[in-house]
């Protein structure tokens, strides 16, 4: 009996593994997708000859071409932060920081992606629950990072980190929803710096 059940795991690890990667795949491919066609709608049928696939997987895997939209989102927002973390180190003081961090984040290719999705997760409450566990990684790793930056550098927030980057990204994100809402402007009218309250100990106040 014992035998049979070793022999039963062993051959599930293999299909688990499969299915994992297919799924990673399908998101991989989305994200390349969306990416390259801002903008434009990209079809299931599209997806799956990109990923070489049945179109069938993307709803075994993902229950919806939505849902699988939301998790191709947030994986080309978190490819973006990579790039965003690395040009906030770069920053020799705080006020650079926080000018070139919200310049970095209204240029990300990913933004309007993920604007889209927090819209899809409004109109679908079903996936609420995706959006919200992407937002919630999203907000923990910006609070790790800001978090060793400025106790590296020896900087202070004026209010808890965690409040800090739920307010950053939600004026960012809130920028792009207004935009696809239909009101007029441009980057130059937010001042999306100004929702940092990172500081050194050279600035007043």
């Amino acid at each position: 009996m014992e035998k049979k059940r070793t022999e039963a795991r062993a051959t599930s690890t293999p299909a688990l593994d499969r299915g994992r990667a297919t799924r990673r795949r399908l998101i991989e491919v989305t994200a390349r997708l969306c990416k390259e066609r801002p903008g434009a709608e990209v079809s299931v049928a599209e997806i799956a000859k990109a990923a070489e696939v049945f179109p069938n997987q993307v709803t075994y895997y993902f229950g919806s071409k939505d849902s699988l939209l939301v998790h191709a989102a947030f994986l080309g927002l978190l490819h973006d932060t990579r790039r965003i973390e690395r040009i906030g180190r770069q920053a020799p003081d705080a006020a650079t920081f926080r000018r070139n961090i919200a310049r970095a984040v209204l240029a990300m290719p990913s933004l309007p992606p993920v604007a889209r999705a927090l819209a899809t997760g409004i109109s679908k409450p079903e996936l609420g629950p995706v959006v919200d566990r992407h937002l919630q990684l999203l907000f923990r790793q910006s609070e790790r990072f800001v978090s060793q930056l400025i106790d590296g550098r020896g900087w202070r927030a004026r209010r808890p980190l965690d409040v800090e980057v739920r307010t950053f990204w939600s004026t960012a994100l809130g920028a792009v929803l207004l935009v696809r809402a239909g009101a007029h402007g441009t980057n130059g009218d937010l001042d999306l710096a100004g929702a940092l309250t990172i500081h050194d100990e050279s600035e007043p106040g």
